[in-house]
């Protein structure tokens, strides 16, 4: 019996042994197939499934290949391989898959059917992918998280859930572009711990099945309606809700307090009405709170007072008019506040908000604010963010902001400010953005700021800035790497700016590369992202394999009235790609110095530039954009700019002494004429292919011209158009004798009402020193 025994066991184990090599075969050969399908799509630049080597015993060992116990492929890591193509229909032969990652790859297409009979799947993420179509998964209902977010599915989601979500406890499939109502959906999700339905077009009004949701996140929808007792029930589990960017209305419920543990509450970008609820003062874990652009009274709750984990509010753009409220001014456990766009008038001091100790981001911006600067600021020894923008202060600029050692921003763009640039500005090592555009600010440019080693954001525009640019301007933005990597030391999202991209558009150029967009096509998200990046130092875009950083600072001077030449020293700012000048009264050659800046658009134009073009912009291979129109250049246009590939916005009109032919073959013969208007002296030799006089005849002879009115008046054109240019080059030429003649008689230098007679008398005392 024994023996009979032992010899069962004996088969059983071989029968086991056999299935498992068999059973393994099979998942290899699927690999193998699944290896082939993703080289075909993918000729270069393949991910790791690239290295599985048919030659090994058992596919276990591969990247991102994962077995259970008997030796079967269980999950498929196949994220971040770059994979581009349909997906590979036949995964459903995996008959133990339980786990698939598809995640951040460029996969196109819809989903295949083939996927709808993966039934083991229990983690399924297509995440970051350019998938499109319905999103039908309605059998696969052993999933327990799900995530195809940031993809391009459309339409309803109803034919999959609540289908799908009997075991589901996440689900994100935010940044599609799914529609329909929400209100029922997940009802019936009893295991539903975790749902992102963001930067979507679901419509109508929000879902009251979240008595067990842990994270709702619906922002930037279409949802409408308000907000009911209901949804926040007793022994409401919720820690994280955002709900902003969407057509809510009503007051907020108070019965958001039974949501004890909350930690984040979003309501930005709706119509809510009435007054704060007092019942949020009860989360004592609240940290952060965005009330922001809604229609909240001005009248604060005390019970604020009770969040003593609060860190970042923002209740800005709600219209609250008079005096900032002294309440904010006693939540000492503030890092940062929001409060811009709601029509203050005053109260930055009384408020208390400048003694708060823990403030690291203060935002005041787009309010009414009058008077001088507040000096309180230098109290403020944690702030690193600072932005005073768009009010209507005046005066001086403080020197104690140049105490703020910690600064990292400081916005004071669009007041009315007066006086210089104060060379305090100097001892701030730690400042990356310098915004003091649209102001009245006068005399020189300060040497000092060359000492702000880590700027590299830094707009002087619009100001009545003279003098000429120091040469220490090379030393701005020369060491930004100790600032950034304390930022990317900080785990949470550095944020600075206003409502949607407001403050981006106003620090980033129009037409900065990489930046291209409007503020209706970019989300909240996108916003939050980028400025992290700035902060961070991870630029705006990702670096093109030539572009030697992806920091993309720049300078912009325009519209002053600097003078004097470009230092050569700027050869040295080697971590700018945008240099802004036109609109001055600069003057000299073009330094071919500027040519060793890693730039992407240069800008000099209407100025007194004169001299040849250096060719050396040909060796710019980054230019995208060059425009040196409204000056004096000469000589003919440089053939290296054909050299400039990534060219595609060039303007040099009203250069009148620019001569010679512009080349009908490279990057120049792909602009027209818009780009060399008032350029008398250039020659267009592009393809002719009408018919044209023989070669032999003269092209410039005049006999016979009695004849043919088309040519008299070319002719006469021409006459008309030499003289108008060439007073155009005399007071080109003359223009700073002008401008001096001009100043002085508004400057009241002289007693003389009259200015001609002021002109005359110039002009008579100039003949007499050159008569001595």
């Amino acid at each position: 019996m024994s023996r009979l025994q032992h010899l069962l066991k004996l088969m059983c184990s071989v029968l086991i042994f056999a299935e498992l090599i068999r059973g393994n075969k099979d998942d290899m050969e699927l690999l193998i197939e699944l290896k082939k399908f993703l080289q075909a799509h993918n000729q270069i630049n393949r991910g790791a499934y690239d290295g599985w080597l048919e030659s090994e015993a058992s596919p276990c060992n591969w990247q991102g290949v994962g077995c259970d116990a008997d030796r079967h492929v269980s999950s498929l890591d196949l994220s971040s391989s770059r994979i581009s193509g349909p997906i590979f229909g036949n995964f459903s032969s995996f008959t133990r898959l339980n786990r698939l990652d598809l995640s951040a790859n460029s996969i196109t297409g819809e989903l295949p059917d083939d996927l709808n009979r993966c039934l083991g799947l229990k983690h399924l993420n297509l995440s970051n992918n350019l998938i499109g179509g319905v999103l039908n998964i309605c059998s696969l209902t052993n999933l327990k998280t799900l995530d195809v977010s940031q993809n391009r599915f459309e339409g309803r989601i109803s034919m999959s859930f609540p289908a799908t979500c009997g075991k589901l406890t996440t689900l994100n499939i935010s940044s599609n572009n799914l529609r329909g109502s929400i209100t029922v959906l997940f009802n019936n999700c009893s295991s539903l711990k975790y749902v992102d339905l963001s930067l979507n077009r679901f419509s109508g009004p929000v879902s009251q099945g979240m008595a067990g949701l842990v994270q709702f996140n619906a922002a930037e929808n279409d949802l409408t309606g308000n907000i009911s007792l209901n949804m926040f029930p007793e022994g409401c589990k919720l820690q994280f809700l955002d709900i902003s960017g969407n057509h809510l209305f009503g007051n907020l419920p108070n019965s958001i307090a039974n949501c004890s543990g909350l930690t984040y509450l979003s309501i930005w970008g709706n119509s809510f009405d009435g007054k704060i609820p007092p019942g949020i003062g009860t989360i004592p874990g609240l940290e952060k709170l965005i009330l922001g652009s809604n229609n909240f009274s001005r009248e604060m709750p005390h019970e604020l007072m009770n969040c003593t984990a609060l860190k970042y509010l923002d209740i800005s753009g709600n219209n609250f008019g008079g005096e900032v409220q002294g309440l904010f001014g006693k939540l000492r456990s503030l890092t940062n506040l929001k409060l811009h766009s709601n029509k203050y008038t005053h109260g930055i001091v009384s408020s208390g908000i400048l003694r708060l100790p823990k403030l690291t981001m203060l935002d005041l911006s787009l309010n009414w604010f009058t008077g001088e600067l507040p000096t309180e600021v230098s109290s403020m020894t944690s702030i690193k963010y600072l932005v005073l923008a768009h009010n209507n202060f005046y005066g001086q600029i403080p020197p104690v902001y140049g105490q703020l050692v910690q600064l990292q921003v400081l916005d004071l763009s669009y007041n009315n400010l007066s006086g210089g640039v104060p060379a305090d500005i100097g001892n701030l090592s730690s400042l990356l953005v310098l915004m003091l555009a649209g102001n009245q600010l006068s005399g020189e440019i300060p040497k000092e700021i060359g000492n702000c080693t880590s700027l590299l954001w830094l707009n002087l525009a619009g100001n009545k800035l003279s003098g000429q640019i120091p040469p220490e301007i090379s030393g701005i933005g020369s060491n930004p790497t100790p600032t950034f990597v304390r930022n990317q030391k900080d785990a949470v999202q550095l944020e600075i700016g206003t409502k949607k991209c407001l403050s981006l558009m106003r620090w980033i150029p129009l037409g900065y590369p990489g930046f291209n967009y409007v503020e209706s096509e970019m989300s909240l998200k996108d916003c939050r992202d980028l400025e992290d990046r700035i902060l961070k130092g991870y630029g705006i875009v990702k670096p093109p394999s030539l572009q030697p950083c992806i920091i993309l600072g720049y300078v912009r001077f325009s519209r002053n009235l600097l003078s004097g030449h470009i230092p050569p020293m700027v050869s040295a700012m080697r971590n700018f790609h945008l240099l802004l000048l036109d609109d001055n009264l600069l003057s000299g050659v073009l330094p071919s110095e500027i040519c060793q800046m890693p730039l992407v658009a240069l800008n000099v134009s209407r100025n007194v530039f004169s001299g040849a073009i250096p060719s050396e912009i040909g060796r710019m291979i980054l230019l995208e954009i060059l425009d040196l129109s409204f000056n004096n250049f000469s000589n003919g246009l440089p053939p290296s700019l054909n050299q400039l590939f990534k060219l595609n916005k060039f303007n040099v009109s009203y250069n009148p002494l620019l001569s010679g032919n512009v080349s009908s073959t490279g990057q120049l013969s792909t602009f027209d004429e818009q780009s060399f208007l008032g350029d008398p002296l250039l020659s267009f030799r592009f393809a002719d292919y009408g018919p044209h006089l023989d070669s032999n005849e003269d092209e410039f002879s005049t006999e016979g011209t009695e004849g043919h009115p088309a040519i008299e008046e070319t002719i006469m054109v021409s006459v008309i158009a030499f003289i108008v240019f060439f007073f155009a080059t005399f007071v080109i030429r003359e223009y700073h004798n002008l401008m001096y003649v001009y100043l002085c008689y508004k400057t009241q230098m002289c007693e003389y009402e009259d200015l001609w007679r002021f002109v005359t008398l110039e002009l008579c005392n100039h003949v007499k020193k050159l008569e001595k």
